[in-house]
């Protein structure tokens, strides 16, 4: 497994949280398999969606942005092995200090995200502005 990504893969995951942090639901959309799935928990509640539901909640609430929340999203790894990828990140917004997982695969030439999982981790007060090491 290789740690290393290319520059499609880079440019998905600048696009993916420019997506997020924007509320850019057409933007998400282009990202994902169209049976993509969308895993996590929110508050000890388990969370699950296809990929549609996902991006109508997206669309459906105030972005970060519009918050007017800072923009502190940022991968934190990166493994790749012939035509998949995991994806580690951390995307503190709307409250929630989420760190997830995306699951990509290669077809055609383009890096598609096939799955997403998530959870949000509490943060001290004192690590609200900052992002983890």
């Amino acid at each position: 497994m290789h740690t290393y990504a290319d520059p499609q893969l880079l440019a998905l995951i600048d696009r993916y949280f420019d997506g997020v942090y924007t509320g850019n639901a057409a933007l998400l959309a282009t990202l994902f398999d169209d049976d993509a799935q969308v895993y996590g928990d929110i508050d000890g509640r388990a969370y699950h969606q296809p990929v549609a539901a996902y991006l109508l909640a997206v669309a459906g609430r105030d972005s970060p942005a519009k918050r007017g929340e800072p923009f502190l999203m940022r991968p934190l790894g990166i493994d790749v092995a012939g035509s998949i990828a995991n994806v580690k990140l951390y995307s503190p917004m709307l409250g929630f200090r989420y760190q997830l997982y995306l699951t990509l695969i290669l077809r055609a030439g383009n890096w598609l995200i096939v799955n997403k999982t998530f959870t949000h981790i509490p943060a001290l007060p004192t690590e609200e502005t900052s992002c983890p090491t």
